[in-house]
C-alpha cells in the first residue's frame, strides 16, 4: 500500500475525480481529510464504510471555497487533529463554458475564485503545515484545455493554465523545504462533467485519441497516487498529462 500512514487532505470528494481520487487513496492505506461542499448524510455514510474496508480513517470537512472564513476553519480543524499532512490533493472546481464573445468578466471571475484562488488559499495554509516537517507534496488537478486550448472554455482553460503557472512557481519556492508540487492534466474523462456532452463531441474526441475511449476516474486517481506517494520524491514541478495520447 503505497500511501499506508500517510495523511492526505482532499477536496471535491464528493463525486468524478476527487470521489476517485479518494477511493483511490483510501484503497492504499491513506487516513484522509474528505473535504467537500455541504453536510450530507449519504456522503458521511460513504466515508464510513471506505474506512472501515480499508482499515484506515476518513473525516468529512464541509466548506464552500467561495468562502474564505470556510476555508480558515476546516484548515482550523485539520490541524487541531495534530497529524501530519502528508499530500495536499486540490481536485474541486467549476466550469462555465461559453464563446469568448459571450462570457461576462464577472462569470469568468467567479471559475478563477472557484478553481484558482480558493485553491490557492488553502494550499498556503496547507504548506505552512508541511513547512513545520519539511516534507510533503501538493498535487494540482489542472486540464490538458490549459495546456491545448478549447474553444468555449475560455475561463475553465485560463483558470486552470493559472494552476499550472503556479504550481511551477511554488515548486521552486518549495522545494528546498522539502515539499513537492505538481500538476496533472486531465483530458476528456467519464464524469458528470462531461456526460451532458453531445455524442458527436464526445466521438470527435475519442477520433483525436491514441487510446480510443473515454478516461476513467479512476485512472486519473491512480496518477494522482503516484505523485502522493514516496515513489515520486524526484519528480516536481511537473505536469503529467492523463488523455489518453489526444492530439
Amino acid at each position: 500500500m503505497l500511501l499506508k500512514g500517510k495523511n492526505i487532505v482532499i477536496t471535491g470528494c464528493l463525486q468524478g475525480i476527487g470521489k476517485a481520487t479518494l477511493e483511490v487513496c483510501a484503497q492504499n492505506g491513506a487516513n484522509i481529510w474528505a473535504c467537500a461542499l455541504a453536510p450530507s448524510s449519504e456522503f458521511e455514510q460513504y466515508c464510513k464504510e471506505l474506512s472501515a474496508s480499508n482499515g484506515t480513517w476518513i473525516k468529512p470537512i464541509y466548506f464552500d471555497l467561495l468562502q474564505s472564513e470556510q476555508i480558515k476553519a476546516a484548515v482550523k480543524e485539520i490541524s487541531s487533529d495534530k497529524l501530519p499532512v502528508d499530500a495536499l490533493i486540490n481536485v474541486a472546481g467549476m466550469t462555465k463554458d461559453a464563446l469568448f464573445q459571450m462570457v461576462s468578466m464577472d462569470q469568468a471571475r467567479l471559475v478563477f475564485e472557484v478553481n484558482f484562488f480558493s485553491q490557492m488559499y488553502l494550499t498556503q495554509y496547507i504548506t505552512k503545515l508541511m513547512l513545520r516537517r519539511k516534507k510533503g507534496s501538493v498535487i494540482n488537478v489542472s486540464s490538458i484545455s490549459a495546456l491545448d486550448g478549447s474553444a468555449g472554455q475560455f475561463a475553465y482553460s485560463s483558470s486552470k493554465a493559472a494552476l499550472i503557472g503556479a504550481t511551477r512557481t511554488l515548486s521552486v519556492e518549495l522545494a528546498p523545504h522539502g515539499i513537492r508540487v505538481n500538476a496533472i492534466a486531465p483530458g476528456v474523462i467519464a464524469t458528470d462533467m462531461t456526460k451532458d456532452l453531445p455524442a458527436n463531441v464526445i466521438e470527435g474526441h475519442i477520433k483525436n485519441m491514441d487510446i480510443k475511449r473515454l478516461g476513467l476516474p479512476e485512472e486519473v486517481g491512480n496518477a494522482i497516487l503516484f505523485l502522493a506517494s514516496d515513489l515520486s520524491d524526484y519528480v516536481t514541478g511537473q505536469v503529467i498529462r492523463i488523455d489518453g495520447g489526444i492530439r
